[in-house]
């Protein structure tokens, strides 16, 4: 009887693997980004001065953090 239930979920769980990977990977990249953000506020309120490197920085920051969303929607759509 179990383990007629345990293949059962375990076929429902393979169904929603890809999703679920997806928002895995998209609240850690929305964490990411949000402190990226937060961050690169802070450090030109400190030094305004530096406003165009600390733009730049965060820039290629936020793309990295977006990348790993990227992947993880790939993957998603392979079913994995």
């Amino acid at each position: 009887m179990i383990p007629h239930i345990l293949a059962a979920a375990a076929e429902t769980a393979s169904g929603i693997s890809g999703s679920f990977t997806l928002a895995i990977a998209g609240a850690a990249a929305a964490i990411g980004i949000g402190m990226i953000g937060g961050k690169a506020v802070e450090a030109v309120g400190r030094n305004p001065g530096a406003s165009g490197k600390v733009l730049t920085l965060s820039i290629i920051g936020m793309a990295l953090a977006e990348a790993i969303a990227i992947y993880a929607l790939i993957l998603a759509f392979q079913g994995r």
